[in-house]
């Protein structure tokens, strides 16, 4: 129950799961089956709810009073954090952002600490798993409160540097981007672009990432065979009308 590295273990591979093998599948069966889809998407809620619980306590573990310091004032008890809190800080983050369902208004109380601890994660090392944090805040940035400016321009850079710290080698990065921006600017050109990268990539030379691009490569082959739902077809430009008299001008008249 104490044991630093089985809690991160624990932590990491309940919201690995979760996404893979239970929320995905739930995003498959939506159409043919709502109520199945509803079940799977409750199923996975509980096991990031597992997953979040784990991650406090290995946080718990190695700062004693973190969960009670962090509820009373986030900043201030995730300043005392290092960076090598930041796997159990991250895991932890992401079964947070993934537990939160709009249709659920009792997931949304735990956000703030959430995008404080992502956030702090961040600042403490950008770079970790190749720019895993990076990715994960390409979707956060569209749904993130009280913040000024574009969410999508923000969203494009966490992409750009998800990039560029593993080299092009995370679908994660790619994915991520076709689906919480390119779906929502309606920009199919973009869209069938960074699906086509995310499958492009040889997960047999990343063996390191072999888990999550199989993982983010299967959701890029469901979201372009729904690329017709997602994204609208461009209308046909209408032709230009005569302007007025352009007809008798034409007759001679």
């Amino acid at each position: 129950p104490k044991h630093q590295g089985l809690l991160l273990a624990l932590t990491s591979y309940f919201t690995q799961y979760g996404y893979a093998f239970i929320l995905q599948e739930a995003d498959e069966l939506e159409e043919k089956d709502l109520d199945a889809a509803n079940e799977k998407r409750d199923r996975a809620s509980r096991m990031f709810r597992r997953s979040w619980n784990y991650g406090i306590r290995g946080l718990e573990v190695k700062h004693p009073g973190f969960e009670k310091a962090l509820r009373a004032n986030p900043k201030a008890a995730l300043k005392k954090l290092t960076k090598a809190d930041v796997p159990q800080l991250y895991w932890t983050a992401a079964a947070g952002g993934l537990r939160i369902r709009p249709d659920k208004p009792e997931t949304v109380a735990d956000q703030p600490l959430i995008e404080a601890m992502i956030d702090r994660a961040l600042e403490l090392d950008e770079s970790y798993e190749k720019g895993a944090i990076h990715s994960f805040l390409i979707k956060y940035e569209m749904n993130r409160q009280g913040v000024k400016g574009d969410a999508a321009e923000r969203s494009r850079k966490h992409f750009n540097r998800a990039v560029e710290l593993s080299k092009g080698a995370d679908a994660g990065a790619y994915v991520a981007f076709a689906e919480a921006v390119s779906v929502p600017k309606q920009n199919a050109k973009e869209f069938d672009s960074l699906l086509n990268k995310a499958l492009a990539i040889d997960i047999d030379s990343h063996p390191e990432m072999r888990l999550s691009n199989t993982i983010m490569q299967r959701r890029a082959r469901w979201l372009r065979a729904r690329k017709d739902d997602l994204i609208l077809p461009e209308l046909e430009p209408l032709e230009d009308e005569p302007a007025p008299g352009a007809a008798e001008k034409a007759d001679g008249k």
